[in-house]
């Protein structure tokens, strides 16, 4: 950060700085983490690679009038964001079987999904981000059902989004993790956080090659060249 901000958090991924009461400064970092930061590790430019493909992505759902934090990119680590009160609710949109999903119901990676597949989890480190139920995230009162109602249509439509984008650079969006935060700004509810390899899984269309934080997690190794491989083909540049 060039100027003298004040830290508000620091995150697994990035730290966030007050720039106003209505806008922060978020810092993209090196750092990788797995498995609820149990695994740490660092990937080289991950924090400006993460922060071009975020920052084009979101730029492509501002304009198809998803509403987001994200206000523009500033430099090649740091975007400018409205400031908002997260909803405590992590939301997993999966496309295949994958990951957790396919372990637990011993169905092979990759098996499609007829219809996209929304779950939510609690947002909590300490309790390992625990998977929950519409009637978990009402009994408490985590958002009422107009607010989930609402999310579960923009976690569709980013989706839908999402995978024509990915899927013209040869990519198959598997499945990826969204926040939402009702905005300082507008008081709305607005798309939060990232979007990136470090919250999407991506195969090659072809081969199915992972080109995702699947390959820091399973110790696959190429991590940094798959999280440039992402990025170039997006036609990206840090």
């Amino acid at each position: 950060m060039k100027t003298k901000l004040k830290k508000l958090y620091e995150g697994k991924a990035k730290i966030i700085y007050q720039k106003n009461i209505k806008e922060v400064h978020a810092y993209y970092k090196n750092d990788a983490t797995a498995f609820n930061n149990l695994k740490k590790g660092s990937i080289k430019d991950k924090g400006k690679i993460n922060n071009a493909i975020c920052s084009y992505l979101y730029e492509i759902l501002n304009n198809a009038d998803i509403p987001t934090h994200f206000i523009k990119k500033i430099d090649k680590n740091t975007q400018l964001l409205e400031k908002v009160d997260i909803v405590p609710i992590e939301v997993l949109v999966r496309n295949y079987f994958a990951g957790s999903l396919s372990e637990k119901f011993g169905i092979k990676e990759g098996t499609k999904i007829p219809d996209a597949l929304i779950e939510y989890c609690l947002k909590s480190d300490e309790l390992g981000d625990p998977h929950i139920s519409p009637e978990h995230i009402f009994t408490l009162n985590l958002c009422d059902p107009e607010t989930l109602e609402l999310i579960d249509d923009y976690s569709l439509r980013v989706n839908d989004i999402l995978r024509s984008v990915f899927y013209t650079v040869g990519l198959k969006l598997i499945d990826f993790k969204l926040e939402f935060g009702i905005s300082k700004k507008s008081n709305e509810l607005v798309l939060a956080d990232e979007i990136s390899p470090d919250t999407c899984r991506l195969w090659d269309l072809k081969t199915n090659e992972k080109l995702d934080k699947d390959r820091f997690r399973r110790d696959l190794g190429g991590v940094e060249e798959a999280y440039l491989e992402v990025m170039n083909r997006l036609g990206l540049k840090i």
